[in-house]
């Protein structure tokens, strides 16, 4: 069995990412490949995004798994943190040790540990001069990402803000702040889903949203159309 080096996991992904962009795409879904691709590529255990709404407050778009949903969810809450620090600076933020680190961010520092993530590493999501959210990568240990790493997370990140600007149906008469609303309010009938889902067949969220996502893939349909459909009581998975 052939083992692909690492540069050319790397080069697959990105074709891959780019590929889907030239045709029609979910963006959630899209999206959730790649914060998955960000912990197979990097010297990352978990990765989540973060995007700012209409009012510039940031909101989880995609996360790996429900503990990183769960520190970036506290971390919005408390208003401080390294991903905050990323999106309103424009500039990478680590903490390569957050136990030690992490004081000025006391709320995500101990939500964080208890989740047993102990470094992160937060890459600001660029749009021309501006900032439209933040791509967060945790580690169960200590340490800096390697500069190769860190160059190919913020290539990501970028990846990430052209997948949620590139609507081509509606550049021509929709503004940015919609663009991003859209997806955002996608997100929402995407975790509502997964909680019917979860609580009808007794499973976790990651589970719940592999089957929600293999059944919009099935019905090749937007997967926050197969969301409004569980919600609504119009589909059984």
């Amino acid at each position: 069995m052939m083992v692909l080096s690492h540069a050319a996991l790397v080069s697959g992904a990105f074709v891959k990412l780019t590929d889907a962009l030239v045709g029609e795409y979910d963006a959630a879904d899209l999206l959730r490949h790649l914060v998955d691709q960000c912990v197979v590529l990097l010297d990352a255990t978990a990765a989540g995004l973060l995007l700012a709404d209409s009012h510039g407050e940031l909101q989880v778009i995609a996360s790996t798994s429900e503990e990183s949903l769960l520190v970036e969810v506290l971390q919005h809450q408390a208003g401080a943190g390294p991903c905050i620090d990323a999106y309103r600076l424009g500039t990478v933020v680590t903490l390569s040790d957050i136990a030690a680190d992490g004081d000025q961010y006391p709320d995500f520092q101990a939500a964080a540990l208890s989740q047993g993530f102990q470094s992160v590493h937060a890459i600001p999501m660029r749009f021309r001069p501006n900032t439209i959210g933040a791509l967060n990568l945790f580690r169960n240990r200590h340490g800096a990402l390697s500069d190769e790493d860190a160059v190919i997370g913020q290539a990501l990140a970028d990846v990430a803000t052209i997948i949620l600007l590139h609507e081509r149906t509606a550049r021509k008469n929709a503004t940015i702040n919609a663009q991003l609303q859209q997806a955002l309010n996608s997100r929402v009938f995407i975790e509502q889903a997964k909680g019917v889902i979860a609580a009808r067949n007794n499973i976790n969220m990651d589970e719940a949203f592999t089957r929600l996502r293999a059944h919009a893939r099935s019905r090749q349909e937007p997967m926050h159309r197969s969301a409004a459909d569980v919600i609504n009581n119009l589909v059984m998975i």
